[in-house]
C-alpha cells in the first residue's frame, strides 16, 4: 500500500484524515517523475475481471459544503494502449456513481469527475450530456449508479479507480487526486446543440456534413465505389468457407463440431462463421423533440400487439392530432437548432412514442434525422436505395450476415443471410428479479404466456417464409434473470420475490410450491432446511419473506430458478419447432451480467445456439471458462466500441476508444478473442447506425456505436479494418483457435 494525500483546493474542507491506496489485482509503485514530483505507477493486470485500486479514508470525507465541485485525478498514460478507466465514488449509505473515460496514449492531464452542481440535477434524456464546464479537464462520462446522479457527499467512503477485463496489460501514472471547486459553467450547455442534419451544431469533426448537396455527392461517390467492389474471395453463396471442409448440405443452416471447434454449417454444407451487424432498422433512430399532443387517441395501445414500443417503426400523426400540439419539455425542444415544419416534405420522418423507458417526458413526438438524411441523400425512393446499399456495404465490408433486429424488408434480399427476431409481450402475469433492467419478467407458468409465445413465433414465421437465408431466430433480449456473481438476493431474485406472492395470484409461485412440497412433504422439514418457522403450507401459500438464506435454501433457490428458466425455454422452443422447424433457435441473448449458471443450463437443454451480449474489450478466459463445461455452440449477440473525440457525439458507448483509429483497433482485438474460442460461431456488432446525439427515444442512448453516422456516412477507419479483418476470416479462425482446441 502506498499513501497519497487527497488535497482539497477549498477552505471548506479541513485537514483530511489519513487514507490509503489499496491495490486490487494491480501493482502499485511509488516513483519520482523527473520534475521534482512523484507519482503512483499502477500496473493493471490483464485477463482479470477487475484490476485497480481503492482510496479508502480512515474516516469518510465530508464534501457536502462543496459547490460546483469535482474530483480531479491528474494522470498520464505512458503505455502503448489507450485505457478505458472507470472511477467510482462510493458513500457510507451504499450510494455510488460510476463514471468512465478513455485515456489516450501519451495523455497527461486532469480527469474530472463532477460531484456537485445544478447541472447534475437536470434530466435531459441523454445518457450523458455535453460537458457544461468551461475548462480543459477531461470529462468523465456517467455510466451507472444512484438515481439522478445524486450522492450523499457528507460521507464519502471510497474512491475506486479500475479497468474492467482488459485484454492487454496497461499502465497508468497517478500524479495527484484532489477536489476542486468553482468550475466555470455554461448555463446554456443544452441549448441549440443539434443542427438540421442531427449533428453537433457546435463542433467540427472529420465527417461533418454542411449541405444537402454535399450529402448527395458523398452518396454518389460511395455508390460508384460499391459498384466496383466484390466480396472477399473463397466464399460460398451463403458466405461460408468455400475452400474449407464441406459437410452434408441440408438446405438450411445447422451446427456441427468439426475437429474440436463448433461451427455453423451453411445450407450448402460449408463451414460458416456469422460475423455481422445488429439493429439494421429505423426503429431506434428517432429522438424525442419535446413536443406532445393533447389528443389521447395517439396513445392507444392494442392489447394484441406483438411489437414492443422500442421496436415500432416510424408512426405518422394525423393533422387532427397535430393540431393539439404543445411543448411538453422546453429543455428538449430547445436542443434543436432546426426541425422541419409539418408542411415540409421531411415531416414524414416525425414519429410518436407512446411510452419511454427513461427521460424527462413519459411519451411524445420524435424525429428521425437519420431517415430524413436518407431522403436527402437518395431522394423519394430512399427506402429501396437504403436496402440495396446496406446489403452492398455488408458484402463489401466482408460481413457474412445481418444480425439481430434486422428490418424484415431485408429478409428476401437473396444475397446475404440474416437472423430473425421477436418479442413475447402481452397481458400475462409477471414476476420480478428485484432489478428488472428493461421490463418485468413473464410468469412463464401463466398459460397466457405460452399463448403469446405462439402468436409471436407465428408472426416471425410469416416473415421468414421458411427461407434458407434465415440462419436462426432470437426471441427476447437481456432478460433480468439474476445478476452473475452478485449477492444471494441479486442472483435468485426471481425466486425470492416470487415466494412473497400468494399462490392464487402467481402461477410461478404455485409451481415453486409444488416442487418444494414434492421435495419436503411436511412443512417442518422445509422449516429445518431453510431456518424458518411456518405453521403450515397454507402460510407458505399466502406468501413468505425470506431474509436469511441457509445453504440448503440457496440450493433450493437454484433448483427453482432452473425450473423457471427451463419452462421459459421449453415454451419458446416448442413454439419454434411447430412453425419454424428448419431454423436454429438462437436463445435470448443473455447480458454478460445476467448469465447465471441455472439459466445457461436451462438454455443448453432447449436452444441450438446459446447467445450472449458482452460489452467488454474482449472475451477473456476467466469469464468464459464455463463454455468448456457446457460445450455448446455460442454466439455474441452484441458488442461495440465508441469514441467522442472525432464524432461530435457526447457519449462513446459502453466501451471507450480514443478515436476512430483506436476504435477500429479495438474491434479487431475483440473479434480475435472470439475467433480464438472453439465455442463461438459468430459475433454481431451493435449497431449499424450511431445513436441520435440527443439520445434514442426509448432510453436516451446517445452513443458513437455505428459503422455509419447520423448522415449515413461510413466511418472509413472502421470500414477499412473490417475489410482487412474479414479477408481471411476462416483461415484466421483456425489459426487463432488452434491452441484452444489442442
Amino acid at each position: 500500500m502506498i499513501g497519497l494525500a487527497l488535497a482539497p483546493l477549498t477552505a471548506a474542507i479541513e485537514a483530511q484524515p489519513t487514507q490509503q491506496f489499496v491495490a486490487k489485482s494491480a501493482k502499485l509503485t511509488g516513483l519520482p517523475t523527473g520534475d521534482g514530483g512523484s507519482a503512483v505507477q499502477v500496473d493493471f493486470m490483464p485477463h482479470v475481471d477487475y484490476s485497480g485500486f481503492d482510496i479508502v479514508p480512515n474516516k469518510p470525507w465530508d464534501w457536502s459544503e462543496l459547490d460546483e465541485a469535482a474530483l480531479l485525478l491528474e494522470v498520464s498514460n505512458p503505455g502503448p494502449f489507450s485505457i478505458h478507466l472507470y472511477v467510482a465514488v462510493k458513500t457510507a449509505d451504499g450510494g455510488f456513481g460510476t463514471r468512465s473515460v478513455n485515456i489516450p496514449v501519451g495523455f497527461h492531464g486532469n480527469l474530472s469527475y463532477p460531484l456537485q452542481s445544478p447541472a447534475l440535477t437536470i434530466d435531459s434524456g441523454l445518457r450523458d450530456d455535453p460537458s457544461p464546464w468551461l475548462n480543459d479537464n477531461k470529462h468523465l462520462i456517467w455510466m451507472w449508479g444512484s438515481p439522478g446522479h445524486q450522492l450523499d457527499l457528507s460521507a464519502v467512503s471510497m474512491i475506486s479507480v479500475y479497468v474492467n477485463e482488459n485484454v492487454d496489460a496497461k499502465q497508468l501514472l497517478v500524479h495527484d487526486v484532489m477536489t476542486a471547486v468553482d468550475q466555470p459553467r455554461n448555463r446554456e450547455f443544452l441549448t441549440g446543440i443539434v443542427d438540421e442534419f442531427g449533428q453537433n451544431a457546435r463542433e467540427d469533426f472529420p465527417l461533418k456534413v454542411h449541405s444537402t448537396e454535399e450529402l448527395r455527392m458523398l452518396a454518389a461517390a460511395e455508390l460508384d465505389q460499391l459498384a466496383q467492389r466484390r466480396p472477399p474471395a473463397g466464399r460460398s453463396r451463403f458466405g461460408g468457407w468455400k475452400s474449407g471442409p464441406k459437410l452434408e448440405a441440408t438446405g438450411f443452416f445447422r451446427t456441427a463440431k468439426v475437429d474440436g471447434r463448433w461451427w455453423l454449417i451453411d445450407p450448402e454444407g460449408y463451414l460458416y462463421f456469422a460475423s455481422g451487424i445488429a439493429n439494421i432498422r429505423m426503429e431506434n433512430t428517432t429522438t424525442v423533440t419535446g413536443i406532445d399532443f393533447r389528443d389521447d387517441s395517439i396513445r392507444t395501445i392494442d392489447p394484441d400487439d406483438t411489437t414492443p414500443e422500442d421496436s415500432r417503426g416510424i408512426v405518422g400523426t394525423s393533422s387532427d392530432v397535430r393540431s393539439t400540439r404543445y411543448v411538453t419539455s422546453p429543455l428538449r425542444h430547445n436542443m434543436f437548432a432546426s426541425l422541419p415544419d409539418y408542411d415540409d416534405p421531411l415531416a414524414q420522418h416525425y414519429s410518436y412514442r407512446r411510452s419511454v423507458h427513461t427521460g424527462p417526458v413519459p411519451h411524445g413526438e420524435t424525429f428521425s434525422f437519420y431517415q430524413a438524411n436518407l431522403e436527402r441523400r437518395y431522394g423519394a425512393d430512399f427506402w429501396n436505395q437504403w436496402l440495396e446499399t446496406t446489403v452492398n456495404r455488408m458484402l463489401d465490408w466482408g460481413f457474412t450476415c445481418l444480425g439481430n433486429w434486422t428490418d424484415a424488408d431485408f429478409f428476401d434480399n437473396g444475397r446475404m443471410p440474416y437472423f430473425a427476431n421477436g418479442w413475447i409481450i402481452g397481458d400475462f402475469k409477471t414476476v420480478t428479479s428485484g432489478h428488472d433492467i428493461w421490463s418485468p419478467l413473464p410468469d412463464v407458468f401463466d398459460p397466457v404466456f405460452e399463448e403469446r409465445a405462439r402468436i409471436t413465433v407465428a408472426e416471425i414465421a410469416a416473415n421468414v417464409k421458411d427461407s434458407p437465408w434465415c440462419v436462426g431466430v432470437f426471441i427476447d433480449n437481456e432478460k433480468s434473470w439474476g445478476r452473475t456473481g452478485g449477492t444471494v438476493e441479486q442472483h435468485y431474485g426471481i425466486v425470492i420475490n416470487t415466494l412473497k406472492l400468494p399462490v392464487a395470484d402467481s402461477p410461478s409461485k404455485a409451481a415453486f410450491t409444488a416442487a418444494l412440497q414434492q421435495q419436503y412433504g411436511k412443512i417442518k422439514k422445509l422449516n429445518r432446511a431453510w431456518g424458518i418457522k411456518l405453521d403450515s403450507w397454507d402460510e407458505f401459500f399466502a406468501g413468505v419473506t425470506i431474509t436469511k438464506h441457509t445453504p440448503k435454501a440457496v440450493e433450493d433457490y437454484s433448483m427453482l430458478l432452473k425450473l423457471y428458466a427451463s419452462k421459459y425455454f421449453e415454451i419458446v422452443d416448442a413454439a419454434l419447432d411447430e412453425v419454424l422447424p428448419n431454423h436454429l433457435y438462437m436463445g435470448v441473448r443473455m447480458a454478460h451480467w445476467g448469465m447465471t449458471p441455472e439459466v445457461v443450463e436451462a438454455c443448453k437443454k432447449y436452444t441450438d445456439v446459446i447467445s450472449y451480449n458482452c460489452y467488454k474489450e474482449g472475451l477473456i478466459t476467466p469469464s468464459w471458462e464455463f463454455l468448456a463445461e457446457i460445450d455448446m455452440p455460442s454466439i455474441i449477440g452484441e458488442f461495440h466500441v465508441g469514441a467522442t473525440s472525432d464524432t461530435g457525439l457526447y457519449h462513446p458507448g459502453l466501451i471507450h476508444a480514443t478515436d476512430q483509429a483506436d476504435r477500429a483497433r479495438m474491434y479487431e482485438v475483440y473479434m480475435n478473442t472470439v475467433l480464438a474460442s472453439p465455442y463461438f460461431v459468430g459475433a454481431h456488432w451493435f449497431q449499424y447506425i450511431d445513436s441520435p446525439i440527443t439520445g434514442r427515444a426509448y432510453d436516451g442512448e446517445n452513443y458513437n456505436v455505428g459503422f455509419v453516422g447520423i448522415t449515413d456516412v461510413p466511418y472509413p477507419e472502421m470500414i477499412n479494418k473490417t475489410r482487412e479483418f474479414h479477408r481471411d476470416l476462416y483461415e484466421k479462425r483456425l489459426r487463432l483457435s488452434e491452441s484452444a482446441v489442442k
